[in-house]
């Protein structure tokens, strides 16, 4: 009982990395057509236990190892350790190379891609570190990109050149009469 219930868990699990892993490999292809039209962008900071997501990794290959090998288990059997360890040691490690910044349709943030059509809002958070916060048309929640120091100035005047040119667009606002210039928003 107590193996067979482990298996199942280990498949619901593979099950969850397959998604996550998919979710990566859409963004990472994304990013790699996108490359080409990067206005600003900057190196991906690393996570906090990025080296523990690497011996998780290490781990992970020698169990699997372990289980095909040694113990002549067959593929489907360790279909979870296997997603995760493509998770932890192959795609965590790619999708930190995206570049985070602004490419000419949008803004690319640890949360993802956001085209500035869909940017409904924006706010500076300045304190260390300096944050982007950016609230996306019809949703409620901000998303944030933190703004390395050194590219501060920069960050403000391509949002206001994006303004300027309606690229990012705020409308909707309850009492518009005219006299605010939405480029002060950056």
């Amino acid at each position: 009982m107590p193996q067979s219930f482990l298996s199942h868990v280990l498949l619901l699990m593979g099950a969850g990395f397959l998604v996550a892993n998919v979710r990566i490999l859409v963004d990472v292809a994304r990013n790699f057509r996108m490359r080409s039209r990067a206005l600003l962008t900057w190196p991906s900071p690393v996570p906090r236990y990025y080296g523990l997501f690497l011996g998780m990794a290490a781990l992970l290959g020698v169990v699997l190892l372990v289980k095909l090998f040694y113990l002549r288990w067959p593929p489907t059997a360790v279909f979870g350790e296997a997603m995760m360890l493509v998770y932890y040691g192959y795609l965590v490690p790619l999708s930190i190379r995206i570049g985070r910044g602004f490419y000419e349709d949008g803004v690319w943030m640890d949360q993802g891609f956001l085209p500035y059509h869909k940017i409904g809002g924006l706010r500076w958070r300045e304190g260390e570190p300096l944050t982007l916060l950016l609230v996306p048309r019809m949703k409620q929640v901000a998303r944030s990109l933190v703004v390395p120091t050194q590219f501060y100035g920069e960050t403000r005047r391509l949002l206001r050149d994006k303004i300027a040119r309606h690229d990012i667009d705020f409308w909707g606002k309850s009492l518009d009469l005219g006299a605010h210039d939405e480029r002060d928003d950056a």
